[in-house]
């Protein structure tokens, strides 16, 4: 074949290759690189058979079912169809009707750089050693808020490596398609705070009387506290304990800058009053 033959053959494939790079640059130009978020993706598990309503893994009475591997692949690409099998809306608190003192409350003690980081917090990991090395035993958690939640809703007790690569993608995942808004909304209605409350709805009544709107900052301050380790800080179980537990509260929120110390000295002597005589 000769040279010229082979250049004409070519051609057409460069013309090709030339309308295929127009297209695409036209393409991601007009927004349709969108197609590649986490986000996108959300919407088409809308037109999926809904999931059976199943409990967080996390609630007690909840036992660890098999999962399958294209379980947990479709729980990573349609995140929010999943969660929303896993949440129970009866009772369910939205984020403008919590006290900004409790979210703050949250923040301080169990995750300070939650609206920093993307999921997974070394720093974190870090600070919570020095923390738990000050006070002589576990005060903070090394896990993130957003990895928590993925944890309560999703994840078996099961220590094990796949387990733990399966909660860093998940909380990746979190990050990547809910607002940290969202996360923290989940979370609070969500979380254990002991003696048989489950979501920050049933504890603020169940505690207090009240709903959480209503909370002051003494009484936001040990609800915070009580997820750490809800058996042994719920104020029905030990009082003592529970307001030990909201004095690192208190002092975490003042070390974040979220009140000053006065504020957090006066909410440690107000007296609490609960909603039922204690057990």
């Amino acid at each position: 074949m000769s040279k010229s033959s082979r250049r004409r053959g070519f051609r057409p494939l460069r013309f090709f290759a030339f309308l295929a790079i127009v297209f695409g640059c036209t393409f991601l130009l007009a927004g349709g690189g969108n197609i590649f978020l986490p986000r996108t993706w959300q919407g088409i598990g809308d037109f999926l058979p809904k999931l059976e309503q199943q409990m967080p893994s996390g609630y007690a009475t909840q036992q660890d079912a098999p999962v399958s591997n294209l379980d947990r692949l479709s729980r990573l690409v349609f995140l929010r169809r999943a969660v929303n099998s896993r949440v129970n809306k009866d009772g369910y608190v939205t984020i403008d009707k919590i006290p900004q003192n409790l979210k703050d409350a949250v923040v301080a003690v169990e995750d300070r750089r939650f609206y920093e980081h993307h999921g997974f917090d070394v720093n974190g990991v870090a600070r919570a050693a020095l923390v738990n090395l000050q006070y002589g035993e576990i005060e903070e958690g090394a896990s993130t808020i957003t990895q928590q939640l993925v944890k309560n809703l999703f994840l078996s007790h099961e220590q094990s490596f796949g387990r733990k690569a399966e909660e860093l993608l998940l909380s990746l995942d979190m990050e990547a398609n809910y607002s940290k808004d969202e996360i923290l909304e989940l979370y609070l209605n969500t979380i254990y705070y002991g003696s048989g409350y489950y979501g920050i709805g049933a504890a603020s009544d169940g505690f207090f009387g009240k709903a959480p709107k209503d909370l002051a900052l003494p009484e936001a301050a040990m609800l915070a506290g009580l997820p750490n380790a809800p058996s042994v800080y719920s104020p029905y179980e030990d009082f003592l304990m529970a307001k030990k537990r909201q004095f690192v509260v208190l002092d975490a929120m003042v070390s974040a800058g979220y009140i000053t110390q006065e504020l957090a000295e006066d909410a440690k002597i107000k007296p609490l009053i609960l909603a039922h005589t204690r057990e």
